[in-house]
């Protein structure tokens, strides 16, 4: 198979320096960056009695705050690492205790940690600092030379009902008939996914046994079908109708192209939006990843393969063996692979599918030790910083995402250091408290003013660490176990279609949680004590109170997500402005307007007219076609309420006709997602601090509810494996 190199130039290269002045403004260049390397140096490791050290902290301080709005993000990254690194310089060199003793252990245990947090600092400003704006490439009008596709979306174990939407929507992608093909991959062998294949029009394809798992159902479809391009799918990640118009046209440009991965939205909200109640405004945890570090690494063509959502050149997966299988995440490491073997990759930041969240935080977390396993996996048996085939900025980008599953055990630190001296009273940071704070405070004023200016509305400050609470204790040995036996663990699906049928504490998943929430809680308990009878230093006492009642507060917010909301619908609502026609019975039809859908009813908002419509009376509703089609065949339905202004329907079972009709009208439209994205705004750290204490304190409330009234009398099993109809 040919490498991309031997495929032709896919970009231009860069010009080389031509003349004696392009030489000289390249050693300009030169001299300035070594000139400001040698004074970030010299503000890094010169020594200030704690006044100065003061002085210099509230200096930056105010430098940041006057440059917090106009100044590049650039100027914000230079700020925060010279304190970062300035502090770490004073943390090695001036309290590390060398003679042996518990405190000396426990205290190098801390910088561990914080030299772990403080490298993911600094890999997460390399990938961040300069995204990449990336639009589609046109295609030809000529449609004969579009490249041909199939598209695959496996399932396993999934319920029908959440497969028969991404089916039919990938059905109806915008790309010639005679040159597109979708398969159904179905892993479980089960006849009324035949069945329903052959009712579709689609390619079924299964195997006889179900060796590495979703790799090896992709690795099998691969060897069966011929394809230039392969787009694939999860289940429940229903395409829009532009998926591939707007990702192909990229192939065509570029023969070395691999990959072209887009974001991963979904229509249902995850377990920290939905059981905290938080608004649209704050970002779910997803889009920091999708929003910002994808684009960033996209600068550094290392933006990956996720599994789904993606558009994939079939001779760059033959030419590194088919999606890999030596780990769990079979995606990212055939991403690895091709990069190493010369081939390009690209993220399309354009949200062109969407899928289902997790339907509850065990859900979540399980989903999460299947992936950390996985990054551990290849960290251990294809490291980025070894092996050929990689430049600097991609090595550095794959170990960023690696590390970043391995942040259980420095944030277990992190809740449980302050408990040393509160409890037992060990001295775990060897220096003054008040030198502690003049260093350490710019290191942290500094580093979350940069991350909330480089990422914008995507991330809002301190939710990164409620998210990597929720996980500490369930990634720290799953990583730990991949590291030394990279072939231990196996491949586990993650439940989709499920639907949670009355509220319930998880206390299952949260006991982690209530016991560090209580470990803390003790020491407040009796770091106030010392601090009332003065039994202690007060500058110590207060810093470390400080520190555990911040850590209460995001286990707080942790134990408020473990606080499962009842799903009063049997199916996601996805919200639009379709015209549509009501037709009711013994009335006049009715122009009006669908402002949200889901595969089980909708909702019409009504023009003024007098009477009311009989509940449960029948009715049928035409829907505008999201890409200016005429309307299709109506929908039967049954009203459920008559609200004056607004109308809410529940559909009558469908053919396969007018179920692809409502399909297309839902999903076919990018706008929803869209709109998901138009929704954030951008935030204020101490503000977000303090809505993570609200929302965190009514957590706590709403388990201890849940657990009085689970006393009193027993729920029933609360996720009831259901569709998503």
């Amino acid at each position: 198979m040919n490498r991309p190199e031997a495929a032709g130039a896919a970009r231009p290269a860069l010009p080389r320096l031509a003349g004696p002045g392009r030489a000289a403004r390249a050693g300009v260049r030169l001299a300035l960056a070594a000139a400001g390397a040698g004074l970030l140096a010299l503000v890094v490791v010169t020594p200030l009695d704690l006044r100065s050290q003061a002085s210099l902290a509230l200096a930056t301080f105010a430098l940041g705050l006057a440059a917090a709005r106009s100044a590049s993000p650039a100027f914000l990254v230079v700020l925060s690492t010279a304190a970062t690194a300035r502090y770490f310089w004073w943390r090695v060199t001036s309290t590390v205790a060398l003679e042996p003793s518990l405190d000396g252990v426990l205290g190098l245990v801390l910088l561990a940690a914080e030299l772990y947090a403080g490298a993911m600092l600094l890999l997460a400003y390399g990938q961040s600092i300069a995204p990449l704006p990336r639009a589609p490439a046109p295609l030809p009008p000529d449609r004969s030379r579009w490249p041909t596709v199939d598209v695959f979306i496996p399932t396993y174990d999934e319920p029908l009902e959440v497969v028969r939407g991404t089916v039919l929507a990938a059905r109806a992608l915008d790309w010639p008939r005679g040159r597109l093909r979708v398969h159904l991959l179905d892993d479980g062998r089960r006849p009324a996914f035949r069945a329903f294949a052959a009712e579709a029009g689609v390619a079924y394809l299964t195997r006889d046994e179900n060796a590495h798992a979703k790799a090896g159902n992709l690795n099998h479809a691969l060897a069966l079908t011929s394809g230039e391009l392969v787009a694939v799918f999860d289940c429940d990640h229903v395409p829009a109708r532009s998926f591939l118009a707007d990702t192909a046209g990229g192939f065509l440009e570029d023969p070395g192209l691999a990959l072209v991965q887009t974001p991963h939205e979904f229509y249902s909200p995850d377990p920290f939006t939905r059981n905290l109640g938080l608004p649209a405004s704050v970002p779910a945890e997803h889009e920091l990843f999708y929003g910002v570090i994808q684009r960033g690494l996209d600068t550094w063509n290392a933006s990956f393969f996720c599994g789904s959502c993606a558009l994939l050149r079939r001779a760059a997966l033959a030419d590194v063996g088919g999606i890999a299988v030596e780990t769990v995440t079979e995606d990212a490491h055939t991403a690895l692979k091709m990069h190493r073997r010369g081939w390009r990759s690209a993220y399309l930041d354009l949200p062109r599918a969407a899928g289902l969240s997790t339907e509850s935080l065990s859900a979540h977390v399980g989903q999460r030790i299947r992936w950390a396993r996985g990054m551990a996996q290849l960290f251990r048996i294809d490291n980025p910083l070894l092996g050929p085939g990689l430049r600097p900025g991609q090595r550095l980008s794959y170990l960023a995402a690696m590390l970043h599953f391995f942040s259980g055990v420095p944030r277990l630190v992190f809740l449980t250091v302050p408990l040393a001296y509160l409890l037992f009273g060990r001295h775990v940071f060897n220096a003054l408290p008040l030198a502690a704070l003049a260093y350490g405070l710019p290191h942290l004023v500094h580093s979350t003013a940069a991350s909330a200016r480089l990422h914008g509305r995507f991330r809002h400050s301190f939710w990164s660490e409620v998210y990597e609470t929720a996980l500490a204790c369930y990634l720290a040995v799953p990583t730990t176990v991949a590291l030394l036996a990279p072939a231990a663990g196996r491949f586990n699906v993650t439940a989709k279609g499920g639907r949670i049928e009355a509220p319930y504490f998880d206390a299952a998943i949260a006991w982690p949680y209530l016991a560090l929430a209580g470990l803390n809680g003790a020491a407040l308990v009796a770091g106030g004590w010392r601090l009332w009878t003065s039994a202690g230093d007060w500058d110590a006492l207060a810093i470390n109170l400080a520190w555990v009642l911040h850590n209460l507060v995001v286990l707080a917010a942790c134990l408020g997500a473990a606080c499962e909301r009842r799903q009063v619908r049997a199916s996601p609502r996805v919200p639009a402005r379709l015209p549509a026609v009501l037709s009711v019975a013994g009335h006049a039809p009715v122009a009006c307007e669908a402002v949200d859908l889901s595969r089980g009813g909708l909702r019409l908002e009504m023009p003024w007219r007098a009477g009311g419509l009989p509940a449960r009376a029948r009715a049928a509703v035409a829907l505008a076609a999201p890409d200016g089609a005429l309307p299709g065949p109506p929908l039967p339905a049954f009203v459920v309420a008559d609200e004056g202004a607004w109308v809410r329907l529940r559909f009558a079972p469908l053919d396969l006709a007018r179920e692809s009709e409502l399909v297309r009208a839902m999903f076919s439209r990018p706008e929803p997602w869209l709109d998901v994205r138009r929704a954030l705004r951008p935030e204020r750290p101490i503000a977000t601090l303090a809505r993570i204490a609200a929302r965190g304190a009514a957590g706590v409330g709403r388990m201890l509810s849940l657990t009085a009234r689970a006393a009193l009398r027993p729920t029933p099993t609360p996720l009831a494996a259901g569709s998503r109809t």
